[in-house]
């Protein structure tokens, strides 16, 4: 996954999980940030937010692509 950087006016960038569709109830977003790495729950984006240190993500992403 590439994240993209934090738009023009500072705020985060965020990228839906290529898993989420419409059609399910679950979706996922996920953005860069300066210290890590933010995760939100798209039909909610003003709910609150799972920030994670970088060596966190990276442990983590071996289990949530499922290799």
């Amino acid at each position: 996954m590439t994240l993209k950087a934090s738009a023009a006016d500072g705020s985060p960038a965020w990228i839906k999980s290529s898993y989420s569709t419409a059609d399910g109830p679950d979706c996922v977003e996920v953005a860069a940030h300066p210290h890590g790495i933010l995760v939100r729950d798209s039909k909610n984006p003003d709910s609150p937010r799972l920030a994670l240190a970088p060596t966190a993500w990276a442990a983590f992403l071996p289990y949530a692509s499922g290799r």
